[in-house]
């Protein structure tokens, strides 16, 4: 099934997963364009590759999916995070994609979502990123590569709801995600075959 929604009644939370990427076309892309916003177009524009300009258009009709109507203009704060206002101001939102899926969360509190593809755990990205109890989870690990990524996309989820995004590997590298909260933020992972996304709300 290509388009996966999921409903956590208990926080208002409602995640949207869109796994066809064999739609990722030029024809897709421009069946897409007259559906989104003139702002939302623009932002597709900017991408010189149909990956990033599909993923953009998207990641826009999932979000209107959900909403249950057309997204407001989106704004963005000091570190680029989008946000909505007037009617939707209680809405927050997170958006992320890989080269497997296309991943939106919708929440009545701050939420921060990111999803990954499977890859090599490259050593020197370890090192610099994970705190030493993580190098360590991820060394003792039977499948070390996925286990460096169900981290790292914590340490991304929790950034984002935090509304800084990555700043520099010193941060990443700070940051202990070993355990299912950070401050007030939840989280949640999900692994599937070919990528994990997790969800800090």
């Amino acid at each position: 099934m290509a388009h996966l929604k999921t409903q956590y009644i208990k926080n208002m939370l409602e995640i949207a997963i869109w796994n066809d990427m064999t739609q990722c076309t030029h024809a897709e892309v421009e069946r897409m364009m007259p559906l989104v916003s003139e702002q939302r177009r623009q932002q597709a524009m900017r991408y010189t590759h149909t990956f990033g300009q599909y993923c953009c258009l998207r990641s826009w009709l999932m979000l209107q999916d959900l909403l249950g109507h057309p997204p407001s203009e989106w704004h963005y704060n000091e570190h680029g995070k989008p946000f909505l206002i007037g009617d939707e101001a209680t809405t927050y939102f997170s958006i992320s994609h890989c080269r497997e899926a296309i991943a939106v969360a919708i929440s009545d509190k701050v939420i921060g979502i990111d999803i990954e593809s499977i890859r090599h755990a490259d050593e020197t990205l370890v090192a610099r990123t994970m705190t030493e109890a993580e190098q360590a989870y991820i060394h003792s690990h039977a499948q070390p590569d996925r286990a460096f990524i169900v981290l790292w996309t914590r340490k991304e989820a929790i950034l984002k709801g935090m509304g800084t995004g990555i700043e520099s590997f010193e941060q990443l590298q700070t940051l202990s995600v070993l355990d299912d909260s950070y401050n007030e933020l939840a989280l949640t992972t999900v692994e599937k075959d070919k990528y994990i996304y997790s969800i800090a709300n």
